[in-house]
């Protein structure tokens, strides 16, 4: 095990109707004039953005709204979230909604304090040391932005998904209501499990020695996963396997995970590209790269830890002699996982286009620099794993 720092400060309220509570919470950090940030209008349909303005209210807190906040979160809305955020005086940012939403809010939040362009903390030209506080009330289990320092936008400009981060943006508090997830298509939910699943295995797929405790962490979300997804799917009001879903979401990507482990993450790196130029749903993307980059691997590497992962996520059984058959069953069995579950398996599936790997490799910039630390990516990995991607299943 590496040596690490693992800071993690956001307070999580959990449980049914908790999104009654918002004002309170954001009085707690003594927010006063506050920016409701949301997406479309199932927020305001189901009366969930009523819900947190009446709890605003009674606390005495003025607030303004934003909403229009796509899948794969634009810069566009980011400049105007800014900008409202410095006209209004905005002290306090309210994310409602998935990660896109709670990632366009942290970069309004890092944006609206910086003198400069908010692109600049994406593009490595300055570091994040301040940001508005914020808070948020996500209504999917899936990116896991509530407990992360993290966030993803797609800048406009050459359509480039990139991403960055700073204590300064992780939220001061999550409200967690399962229930909000309930009325999610089937789509929806499906892909945000594939992205759960995602964050582990970046982390899980690591060349550090000795990490059981974070092997067994990541072992058991993804065994929560494989157990709660069908639940959810066969009934979406199942609230102990929606809370059990959201619950797994957070801690897949707070790093609770991933300390002390060398971590990977060209498999999301990969996939951002796909998301940016089709503008798919990052879980459905991932559905596709992760199991390409995992045959890719499996020819550059020892088979042992995808071994393991078949054996204890997918209890396939253990073939001593030809070790790589195992590996092999456990990609297929994840693959089968997530098309039962309803996910796409191939660039077909998803809308995207074989011929369009060139234009992925040369967003992805692996020209300048390689992927990845489990396996080391060129360009012509890169471009290996997209070509088994297109691979029908």
């Amino acid at each position: 095990m590496d040596n690490f720092v693992f800071y993690s400060p956001t307070r999580f309220i959990f449980g049914k109707k908790e999104e009654l509570n918002t004002g309170t919470y954001v009085k707690q950090f003594e927010g006063k004039r506050v920016l409701i940030h949301f997406g479309g209008g199932s927020a305001e349909r189901s009366g969930l953005l009523q819900r947190i303005r009446d709890s605003l209210s009674g606390q005495k807190i003025s607030f303004v709204e934003l909403g229009g906040v796509q899948p794969n979160p634009r810069s566009s809305l980011v400049y105007s979230g800014i900008e409202l955020c410095r006209k209004e005086q905005i002290d306090f940012i309210l994310a409602v909604g998935g990660g896109s939403v709670i990632d366009s809010a942290k970069a309004i939040a890092m944006g609206t304090v910086y003198n400069g362009d908010f692109r600049d903390f994406f593009e490595g030209k300055a570091k994040l040391t301040k940001a508005l506080p914020l808070g948020v009330i996500p209504t999917i289990a899936a990116a896991g932005s509530e407990g992360s320092d993290r966030c993803v936008i797609t800048h406009e400009e050459g359509m480039l998904k990139r991403g960055a981060g700073g204590e300064a943006i992780r939220p001061k508090f999550a409200i967690m209501n399962p229930e909000l997830t309930m009325s999610l298509p089937p789509y929806q939910t499906a892909s945000g499990a594939v992205d759960i699943m995602a964050h582990v295995m970046e982390r899980y797929f690591s060349n550090t020695e000795e990490t059981e405790v974070t092997d067994r962490l990541c072992e058991a979300i993804l065994l929560t996963v494989v157990t709660q997804l069908p639940k959810v799917m066969r009934n979406p009001s199942d609230y102990g396997a929606r809370a059990n879903l959201m619950w797994a979401g957070m801690i897949a990507h707070n790093n609770s995970c991933g300390i002390g482990r060398e971590q990977d993450w060209a498999s999301h790196h990969l996939e951002h590209e796909l998301s940016a130029l089709y503008d798919c749903a990052h879980g459905a993307g991932l559905a596709v790269i992760f199991p390409a980059w995992m045959e890719y691997v499996l020819k550059h590497h020892a088979p042992d830890r995808l071994v393991q992962f078949a054996v204890r996520i997918f209890d396939c059984k253990m073939n001593y002699e030809n070790p790589e058959e195992t590996a092999l069953a456990g990609i297929k069995a994840l693959r089968n996982f997530w098309k039962n579950a309803g996910m796409p398996l191939s660039f077909k599936d998803l809308g995207a286009k074989e011929a369009d790997i060139p234009v992925l490799l040369d967003k992805l910039g692996v020209d300048s620099h390689e992927e990845g630390k489990y396996v080391r990516l060129d360009r012509k990995a890169c471009e290996e794993i997209y070509r088994l991607a297109c691979i029908n299943h």
